[in-house]
């Protein structure tokens, strides 16, 4: 039960921002096991001056092709599974899209199940108590 917002700078079509959107969320499918039909995303575009990020922290050298990729979703998956999520992502951005690994920044907000609230204002998955 992710929840995906990607932010990048302006100058993608439609088309390229569907097959990153898609890329991402067939890696959560494949790594984390986040079943195809739990699939909640917006995409953010911004101008230039609206994006900011060093182009070189951690040695990692990155250009304005950059994209956060900010997942928030349930506590509870091992490291294993994130660190397979953040190879696999990478990966299908850079097969799909060209995106180099090293503009792909992943931030992963966990939190627990009655903090969702799938439609009708009800906390479909929290405990009865």
């Amino acid at each position: 039960m992710p929840f995906v917002r990607i932010d990048l700078i302006k100058g993608k079509e439609a088309e390229e921002l569907l097959i990153i959107s898609q890329a991402v969320h067939l890696a959560l499918t494949e790594t984390i096991d986040v079943p195809m039909d739990d699939y909640f995303q917006v995409i953010t575009q911004h101008e230039a001056h609206e994006f900011n990020y060093d182009p070189q922290y951690m040695n990692i050298c990155r250009t304005n092709e950059l994209l956060y990729i900010q997942i928030t979703l349930k506590e509870g998956r091992s490291l294993a599974k994130k660190k397979a999520l953040y190879a696999r992502m990478a990966e299908l951005l850079q097969e799909r899209t060209g995106i180099r690994p090293a503009d792909v920044m992943i931030i992963l907000l966990e939190n627990t199940v009655e903090n969702w609230s799938f439609g009708n204002g009800i906390a479909q998955l929290a405990p009865e108590k």
